[in-house]
């Protein structure tokens, strides 16, 4: 059984609040495909502007979401677990973006992560986010692991 938790993502992930959108890791084969959670709740500090008529997930941060969590596949795959800290994982591109309907407050987000192609330095895959089972959103995201200096 995996137990990918908050504790465990934040061991990985270099995001912080309000920045980590991803709340757990459900199923992971290293190097090959991912499934994370992230569960939309009124308090995310994004829907104070967006929308306050009609609380709306904006899109990019669905994208960013999505790229966290193949942020973890990428980081496991690159370092067996154990985070470098003087790597950072930036965006590099996004391809092929669609947004299929809108994510609200109660939705729980799922993301599914396929590597495309995973190297020491860069990655490109393919993710899908689902709610209730229906297609939200889906685009091809490329990354590079870039180092940095830690002060």
């Amino acid at each position: 059984m995996l137990n990918y938790d908050i504790q465990k993502i934040r061991q990985v992930l270099p995001h912080r609040y309000p920045f980590l959108l991803v709340d757990r890791i459900l199923e992971m084969e290293l190097g090959s495909r991912i499934v994370g959670l992230k569960n939309v709740t009124m308090n995310e500090p994004f829907f104070q502007g967006h929308f306050p008529q009609k609380s709306v997930m904006p899109g990019v941060l669905i994208i960013e979401a999505m790229a966290q969590t193949g942020g973890v596949l990428v980081y496991e795959t690159a370092f067996g677990g154990v985070s470098d800290l003087n790597q950072i994982i930036f965006f590099m591109g996004m391809d092929r973006v669609k947004f299929r309907k809108p994510v609200v407050p109660g939705d729980q987000l799922i993301m599914t992560i396929e590597a495309i192609k995973i190297k020491s330095k860069a990655a490109k895959m393919q993710g899908y986010a689902h709610v209730d089972g229906n297609l939200v959103a889906e685009a091809v995201i490329s990354a590079i692991l870039s180092e940095v200096e830690i002060e």
